[in-house]
C-alpha cells in the first residue's frame, strides 16, 4: 500500500504537476465572485514560481546538499561485493526496440562495470524490478533484462552478476537483496547509485543492518558547488524533479522508520553524532 500511495503522492507534489494544479485552481477561482481575489493570488504565485525556476539555479541549490553528502571514497584493496541500484534503464523502450535503453542515470551501469573489472573476485549484484504502478506482473518490463544488455555492451558478461528483479523501490532493493545474497558480518560491500540518491540509499541499507561503502556516480551539479544557470524552463523544471523527489523521500522514509536518520551522512559524521548524544 505504501508503494501505491508514494506514487500517487508524487503525482501531486512533483514540481511541474504542482505548479499546473495550483495554476488550474487559481484560474478556476477567477470565475467566482467571492474567491476571485484568491484566484489572482494563486496565479501570481505560480507565475513567480515559473520565473524562479527559469532564471535561477534553484535545481542546483536543491540538489547540491544531496550530491555533496557522500564524497567519492578511497576503496580498499579487497571488496567482497558490489551492488548497483536500479533506475538507470528504460524497460519499455528496451522491450519495444529490442536493444538496451539507458536513461540519464546511465553512469550507474558504467560505474558498476568499472568496479566489476577492478574487483573480479567480488560478488556483483543488481537490484531493481519495476517501479511502475501498472504492469508489475510483466517480466519483460523489469529492469534486469535491460541491464543485462547494457552490461554486455560495455564488455561485462551478464552471467557474472546476480539479479534481484522483484523490488519496486529503494527500501525493497535493500531488503530483497539482503535476503538474496545474505551478506556476512565483516564483509565489505560497495553501493553504486546516483550521488543525489545516495543519502536515502545509505540510510535504508543501514536501517536493514547492511553497512556499505557509498560509491556515488551520475552527478548533476558542478564540481565545488557552482550551479548551472539555464534560461530554459523545460530543462530547469526537469532538473528539479529528482532532487525534490529525494528530499520528499528522505522525509517520508524517516517517518516510516525506513532510514536511520533524516539526512544520513558519512560514517564518521554518524559516529560523532552518536557520541555527542
Amino acid at each position: 500500500m505504501s508503494f501505491v500511495l508514494s506514487k500517487l503522492l508524487w503525482l501531486l507534489v512533483s514540481p511541474g504537476n504542482l505548479l499546473v494544479l495550483i495554476l488550474s485552481a487559481g484560474t478556476a477561482l477567477l470565475f467566482t465572485r467571492r474567491l476571485a481575489h484568491w484566484g489572482r493570488r494563486l496565479v501570481v504565485a505560480v507565475t513567480v514560481g515559473f520565473v524562479v525556476v527559469m532564471v535561477t539555479p534553484i535545481a542546483s541549490w536543491v540538489a547540491l546538499p544531496l550530491e555533496e553528502r557522500f564524497p567519492r571514497p578511497e576503496l580498499p584493496e579487497r571488496v567482497d561485493g558490489i551492488i548497483m541500484l536500479g533506475g538507470a534503464v528504460n524497460p519499455p523502450i528496451t522491450r519495444d526496440r529490442g536493444e538496451p535503453s539507458v536513461n540519464d542515470a546511465a553512469e550507474r551501469v558504467l560505474g558498476f562495470a568499472e568496479l566489476i573489472r577492478r574487483y573480479p573476485q567480488a560478488h556483483a549484484v543488481f537490484t531493481g524490478g519495476s517501479g511502475r504502478l501498472a504492469g508489475q506482473d510483466a517480466l519483460e518490463l523489469r529492469e534486469d533484462i535491460a541491464v543485462r544488455g547494457a552490461l554486455r555492451q560495455v564488455g561485462i558478461d551478464p552471467d557474472r552478476v546476480t539479479y534481484e528483479n522483484e523490488s519496486r523501490n529503494t527500501w525493497e532493493n535493500a531488503l530483497f537483496s539482503q535476503r538474496l545474497v545474505r551478506p556476512k558480518p565483516g564483509e565489505t560491500w560497495v553501493l553504486v547509485t546516483s550521488a543525489m540518491h545516495m543519502p536515502r540509499s545509505v540510510g535504508i541499507f543501514r536501517q536493514v543492518g547492511w553497512d556499505v561503502i557509498p560509491y556515488p556516480v551520475d552527478y548533476r551539479t558542478r564540481f565545488g558547488g557552482r550551479p548551472f544557470v539555464r534560461f530554459e524552463f523545460d530543462k530547469q523544471i526537469d532538473a528539479l524533479q529528482d532532487p525534490v523527489r529525494e528530499w520528499v523521500g528522505l522525509v517520508a522514509y524517516r517517518l516510516m522508520g525506513r532510514t536511520d536518520s533524516l539526512f544520513p551522512g558519512p560514517a564518521h559524521d554518524r559516529a560523532a553524532a552518536q557520541a555527542g548524544s
